[in-house]
Formats: C-alpha cells, sequence, structure tokens
C-alpha cells in the first residue's frame, strides 16, 4: 500500500442482514462508507475511516474488518451504543431494498468531539455520503467538516439515498445539495437523481449538481455503465457485461474506486476537468463495481483482480 496523505471516509459503518427466499438471514457487514473505505484500502491507497464504531460484538467485527483491509481506525471513534442494524430484501434481479434499525445505535454518533480528535491533520481527499448525511448529529458534523475542507482537501459526495430511513426527504434533499456546493466530486446514480429531483431526467439532475460547483460529477447508470460531466464537455462510459449475483455495495465501490484512481495517479481539482484522463479513471471504477456485483454482499476487490485497460 502507498503512504502519504489517507483519503479519509466518513460516515456509517453497520450490518446488513439480507434475508433469503426461505426467510434465512445472513449477516453481512457494510454501510456505504465502510464499504467504500475497504475498497481504497484494496486497491492500494492509505484510508483512515471516520465514523463510530460499536464495542459489541458486530462493532467488534466491523473495525476487525476495516483494519485487516488496512484502514486506519481511530480509538476515539469507539462507542456504548449498539451496532446499526440494516434489513436487506434482494429482488429477483438481485437489486437491494433496505429497512433501518437506527434509533439509539452507533452509525448516527458521530460529533463534533470525535471528528476533532480522530480527523486527521493532513488528509489527501474527503469523502462523505450515505446515512451520514440523514442522521443527526452525523449531519450537521458532517458539513461543519466539508466546511473546514474547503479549499484544502479534495471533497467526494455519494448521497446513495435510502428513502426508507429519511424522515424528511424535503430536508434532506437540501441536505444534499448542500454538501454538492462544497463538493469537487459527486458520484450520483439515477435511482439517486430521480429521488433528489422527482420526475427530471437524471442526466439534468446531475447537469444541475454541476452547475452548483462541483468539478466532476459522475452519474451512474447500473449495466449502461456511467456518464461523465465536467464544464470541459460530457462523456459516456460503457460498463462490462457480468453475471449479476446481487448489487449490494456496488456503488460504494464505485465511488471508492474513483478516488483510489485520482489519488494513484496524483490528480489534482484542475486535472478532474481533463475528460480523457477522467475517462480512464471512471472506466476503472466501473469495472471494480462490475466485480462486486458478481459476488454476494459487499465485497470489493484487490487491485490485483482488477484487470488493467492501461
Amino acid at each position: 500500500m502507498e503512504t502519504g496523505a489517507p483519503i479519509v471516509v466518513v460516515g456509517e459503518a453497520l450490518v446488513d442482514l439480507i434475508l433469503g427466499p426461505d426467510l434465512a438471514v445472513d449477516a453481512h457487514l457494510g454501510g456505504g462508507p465502510f464499504n467504500a473505505a475497504r475498497t481504497i484500502a484494496r486497491l492500494g491507497q492509505p484510508t483512515a475511516f471516520l465514523g463510530p464504531l460499536s464495542r459489541d460484538a458486530f462493532g467488534d467485527s466491523l473495525r476487525a474488518a476495516l483494519e485487516a483491509d488496512g484502514v486506519a481506525v481511530d480509538p476515539a471513534l469507539l462507542t456504548d451504543l449498539p451496532t446499526t442494524l440494516a434489513m436487506v430484501v434482494l429482488d429477483d434481479a438481485g437489486a437491494a431494498e433496505y429497512q433501518f434499525h437506527s434509533a439509539g445505535t452507533s452509525a448516527p454518533a458521530l460529533d463534533a468531539r470525535m471528528r476533532e480528535v480522530a480527523f486527521p491533520l493532513h488528509a489527501h481527499s474527503v469523502h462523505v455520503g450515505g446515512l451520514g448525511l440523514v442522521f443527526e448529529p452525523s449531519a450537521t458534523t458532517i458539513l461543519e467538516l466539508l466546511n473546514a475542507s474547503r479549499g484544502a482537501e479534495l471533497v467526494s459526495l455519494d448521497p446513495n439515498f435510502r428513502p426508507h430511513a429519511i424522515p424528511d426527504l424535503d430536508e434532506h434533499r437540501h441536505v444534499v445539495r448542500t454538501a454538492a456546493e462544497y463538493a469537487d466530486i459527486v458520484k450520483i446514480s439515477d435511482q439517486d437523481a430521480e429521488i433528489l429531483e422527482p420526475g427530471q431526467d437524471p442526466e439534468a439532475t446531475a447537469r444541475g449538481l454541476l452547475a452548483r460547483g462541483p468539478t466532476l460529477v459522475v452519474l451512474t447508470r447500473g449495466a449502461e455503465g456511467a456518464l461523465v460531466l465536467t464544464r470541459a464537455g460530457e462523456i459516456s462510459v460503457p460498463a462490462p457485461r457480468v453475471e449479476v449475483t446481487d448489487t449490494v455495495g456496488a456503488g460504494d465501490a464505485f465511488s471508492g474506486a474513483l478516488l483510489a484512481d485520482i489519488r494513484r495517479r496524483r490528480l489534482g481539482r484542475e486535472d478532474l476537468a481533463d475528460l480523457p484522463t477522467i475517462r480512464e479513471v471512471v472506466a476503472f471504477a466501473v469495472r471494480v463495481a462490475g466485480i462486486v456485483c458478481t459476488r454476494s454482499g459487499a465485497d470489493p476487490p484487490y487491485l490485483s483482480e482488477v484487470t488493467p485497460s492501461r
């Protein structure tokens, strides 16, 4: 793994309880930021996780998995609150629907004190999204962190909407739009776009996000690949054909791979609008997400498993 300033991933770590057709429950470690952090680390880039972790058995497993992949976890993030749980039901195509059990649990508990103690003084980039922008005090803490990081670290946002966990969708849409104004990079799925701006074409929603200030917006479209949007133009990146087991964690892996390849290439803000270069970065992220779709649960590949196209 490379050394130097880490990519800091901020948000939730939880356990997905995947319900099978025979009602058997299979527990998988998860959470969008947790999955993204593991992806970045497995792809060989230094990574730190900034999110509460329970001292219970699930929390011990989450922390052990992060550390096994080389993700740095500060002890200041440990809490006695129980681990947040998500019940996951898969449809016939392998797409996931979530129901969250979050009240009084670990994921919402990121506060300013934790952030001040655990946030690295020097970070390459900061990645946020998911339920961290839903729960309080986590959401306020993350927006404060993004404001403090403005102009220093690269900021990446993946809204990763989970409607069943959001008590007030209109308020959450406002939070996401505010976070986009701080971001250099926004990755949004077509499903997320339809929730952010109901009734609007996802491409129009992506263009609206670009107008809020990011240098790069990537709209992911499942088997159709991704649309890259910059002020220099737009370009489509196709997805490889894969045999889908399920889609759990694929979007998170895409975001992690995007940041890992940006750091590996030593790209700065000005490089994010270079369409030929960013096309290669996004093609790498698409391949990583495709590999995750062939596996059960969120199981990101190691760099050696990703076939290079460079």
